[in-house]
C-alpha cells in the first residue's frame, strides 16, 4: 500500500482530509509539519473540551491510497471538490506502507496493566498468559484480581490515571460487602472491579446507550453479577459507596443527585478532575459531606469523603 504525503496550512487542513476521504482514499491523518523541531507548537484544549485550534500553522497531511489509485488523480479531485488553492495538488510525494498484520500490531501496544498489588487488566489476547480469574468476591491463588477487558469505544481501559485512580481506592478502601453505585460507567470497569473485590449488589449507570451495552458484555465476559442500565432505570435509594469519574463540570452539576445517592456513613468517590479543580469540586459537595483529595496521579485527583 501507499500513502500520499504533502503540507497543507491550517486553514485548509479540515476541508482537504475531508474532501480526500469522499474521494476514496481509505484514511488521513494530519500530523505537525514542524514536530520533533523548535517551532514545534502544542495543541490541546481542557480535558472534555475541543482545543481552540483545530490544526497547526503548517500540517503534514497524510492519506492511505487504496490499490491502484491515481495519486494525483485523487488530490485533484479533493483539491476541486473543496475548492482549495490549487498550489495544494502540487509539491506531494508518496512513500510506501509495508505490509504487516494490523490488528496483530494494534493489539500489541495494549498489554496488561497492573493497578497496584490487588487487580490485574487483561486484554483477551493475553487472557491465555495469566491465571484464570476469579468468580465475583473470590480471590485468585495469587490473591490477584484480574479483569478481562479490551480496549473499545466506551472509557475505561486502566490506563487513565483517573480510572487508576478510582481502581486503586476500591481495592483498598472497598468495605466487604458494600453496595456501589458506579455512575458514568464506561466500559463498567469499576463496577466490576468492584464486584470482584467483594462488593454487593453494584449499579452501573451511563448516559450513553453504548456505554451500558459495553458495561453488560464486559461484566458477561468476567462473571461479574451487576445491573447495567441508563439514568432513567436508575432505582430510587441509596449506595454504602458512589463511585463517578467523569469530568469535573459534570461533578459539579450533579452534586446534589450523586451526594443524595449516598448512604448514611457510606462513601463518595469522583475523580476525572485535575488538582487544580479539587478545591471547586469539594465546594460543590460541602452541604453534603467533606470531600478531600485522597490520592494524586500525573497531575489528576481523587477526591473522597464519607457521608456523616
Amino acid at each position: 500500500m501507499r500513502e500520499l504525503v504533502l503540507l497543507c496550512p491550517g486553514s485548509q487542513a479540515d476541508a482537504l482530509s475531508d474532501a480526500l476521504l469522499d474521494a476514496g482514499v481509505l484514511s488521513v491523518s494530519v500530523e505537525d509539519a514542524d514536530s520533533d523541531t523548535e517551532d514545534e507548537q502544542p495543541l490541546f484544549g481542557e480535558p472534555g473540551l475541543p482545543p481552540q485550534a483545530q490544526a497547526w500553522q503548517r500540517n503534514r497531511v497524510v492519506a492511505l491510497l487504496p490499490d491502484g489509485a491515481d495519486p494525483a488523480q485523487i488530490l485533484a479531485q479533493a483539491v476541486h471538490a473543496a475548492e482549495l488553492d490549487p498550489a495544494l495538488g502540487q509539491g506531494w510525494s508518496l512513500r510506501d506502507v509495508p505490509d504487516a498484520d494490523w490488528v496483530r500490531l494494534t493489539q500489541s501496544q495494549f498489554g496488561p496493566i497492573q493497578v497496584g498489588e490487588r487487580i490485574r487488566i487483561i486484554p483477551s489476547w493475553h487472557a491465555g498468559d495469566e491465571a484464570p480469574a476469579a468468580a465475583d468476591g473470590a480471590a485468585a491463588p495469587d490473591g490477584v484480581v484480574r479483569i478481562q477487558l479490551d480496549p473499545g469505544l466506551a472509557f475505561g481501559t486502566g490506563s487513565h490515571p483517573t480510572t487508576h485512580l478510582c481502581l486503586q481506592w476500591l481495592a483498598e478502601c472497598l468495605p466487604a460487602g458494600a453496595t456501589v453505585l458506579d455512575y458514568g460507567c464506561g466500559s463498567g470497569i469499576l463496577a466490576i472491579a468492584a464486584r470482584k473485590l467483594g462488593a454487593g449488589r453494584t449499579l452501573a449507570v451511563d448516559i450513553d446507550e453504548q456505554a451500558v451495552q459495553s458495561t453488560a458484555y464486559n461484566a458477561r465476559v468476567n462473571g461479574a453479577d451487576l445491573q447495567a442500565m441508563l439514568p432513567d432505570a436508575l432505582p430510587a435509594g441509596a449506595s454504602d459507596v458512589v463511585v463517578a469519574n467523569i469530568l469535573s463540570n459534570p461533578l459539579k452539576v450533579l452534586a446534589p443527585m450523586l451526594a443524595g445517592r449516598v448512604g448514611a456513613g457510606g462513601r463518595l468517590v469522583l475523580s476525572g478532575v485535575l488538582a487544580r479543580q479539587a478545591d471547586e469540586v469539594a465546594a460543590a459537595y460541602r452541604p453534603w459531606l467533606a470531600l478531600s483529595v485522597w490520592r494524586e496521579r500525573e497531575g489528576w485527583v481523587c477526591l473522597a469523603g464519607q457521608r456523616p
